[in-house]
């Protein structure tokens, strides 16, 4: 069976997931970079919160982050969106990543309005709507993560890092680390002018404190 043992090799094989068939403008659905992704996910692998853990990836989209804790080692994963398009996408790329040779832990696909879902993770990885389109819908994935599980990594965009600080001490939670990246909108709506469009966003680890 193949193994993952560097961060390149990760980014290598989240490279070949497929994207959304049809993304949704309201739900911001951008497809999460895999240099990115696999380096998000490398250091909480590094942090000790992937390998024979339970992961909940909320909005997973076509689940990269969700398929990469998996490949780094997560004894399960649920992954979580409303949107049943998107699960099906994730459904193939992780029959293909199987069919690559890696053995992954046990995985859950849950249909699911984020502010229904009940359910209980050892860590919890984001990647959710910037609210652009519907205010602060940033936030309640990140209140719901939150609940899910002690650890939280959620991307956001960098300018919102004092929000996010007065928000985890409301909620018992800290910020323990920031990663920052110029993170890379692709051309995927029609109205869209640029092929890329960078802009500054963090991945934020959360840890509760109580």
């Amino acid at each position: 069976m193949k193994k993952i043992s560097s961060k390149s090799s990760l980014a290598v094989v989240l490279s070949k997931l497929e994207g959304f068939k049809q993304p949704k403008v309201r739900e911001e659905q951008y497809l999460m970079d895999s240099e990115i992704g696999a380096t998000a996910l490398w250091n909480a692998y590094l942090l000790g919160d992937v390998k024979g853990k339970v992961i909940a990836d909320l909005g997973c989209g076509t689940s990269i982050l969700g398929i990469g804790a998996l490949l780094l080692g997560a004894k399960e994963a649920l992954l979580v969106d409303s949107d049943k398009n998107a699960l099906k996408v994730a459904k193939n790329n992780l029959l293909n990543v199987e069919s690559e040779g890696y053995r992954l832990g046990k995985v859950e696909f849950l249909n699911s309005d984020i502010s229904k879902l009940k359910i209980r993770a050892d860590a919890v990885v984001e990647n959710p709507p910037f609210g652009t389109k519907m205010r602060h819908n940033d936030i309640i994935f990140l209140e719901k993560a939150l609940e899910i599980a002690p650890v939280v990594y959620s991307f956001h965009k960098s300018e919102t890092k004092a929000f996010l600080e007065r928000f985890s001490v409301k909620k018992n939670a800290k910020i323990t680390h920031i990663w920052n990246f110029k993170f890379p909108l692709k051309a995927t709506f029609e109205f869209h002018r640029r092929q890329i469009h960078r802009i500054n966003v963090s991945c934020f680890r959360f840890q509760k404190t109580n």
